[in-house]
C-alpha cells in the first residue's frame, strides 16, 4: 500500500490479523473496505472497526452464503452444531451430542460436508470448518 501513499497503523494491522485470523480472501476483503472508507492516511483501528461490519456483511452475503446453500438442511443442522460448540477442532462424538443422535448416524452427513470442502478432519474424531468465521456466519444466521 506504501505505493499508493497509504499506510496502516500497528493497531489497525492487529485487528486485521484478529478479525480476518490471517485467511487471505478475508485479508483482501477487510483491506478493500478500508480503502474505500479512510479518509486519510494512516487507516486506523478506528477506521478497521467501520471496515469490519461491512467487510462481515459483504462476506455474509457472497463468500459464505453461497457455500451455505450448497448445504442440505440435514447438513446445515450438523454444521451449525459445529458452530455452537465453539472455535477450534471438536469431536465427532460432541457434535452427534449437540444433535441428540449416536454419532454413527451421522457420519454419513459429515463424510458429505468434507465431499464438499466446508469441514475437514484434522485428526481423528475431530472435525473443522475449512475457513475461519463460517461458524459465526452460521451462529448469525441460524439463531437456536
Amino acid at each position: 500500500m506504501r505505493s499508493h501513499q497509504v499506510e496502516f497503523t500497528e493497531s489497525a494491522i492487529r485487528e486485521i490479523l484478529r478479525e480476518t485470523q490471517g485467511y487471505p480472501y478475508f485479508l483482501q476483503q477487510w483491506g478493500h473496505e478500508a480503502w474505500n472508507i479512510a479518509s486519510a492516511s494512516p487507516i486506523t483501528l478506528e477506521t478497521i472497526k467501520d471496515a469490519s461490519k461491512l467487510a462481515i456483511a459483504n462476506l455474509d452475503q457472497s463468500f459464505f452464503r453461497v457455500r451455505f446453500d450448497r448445504l442440505t438442511p440435514r447438513e446445515k443442522e450438523y454444521m451449525r452444531a459445529l458452530a455452537g460448540l465453539g472455535e477450534g477442532n471438536q469431536r465427532s462424538g460432541d457434535i452427534a451430542a449437540a444433535l441428540h443422535v449416536k454419532p454413527q448416524s451421522i457420519a454419513p452427513i459429515r463424510s458429505s460436508i468434507i465431499q464438499k470442502g466446508m469441514i475437514y478432519s484434522p485428526a481423528y474424531g475431530d472435525t473443522a470448518f475449512t475457513v475461519p468465521l463460517f461458524g459465526d456466519f452460521l451462529i448469525r444466521n441460524m439463531p437456536r
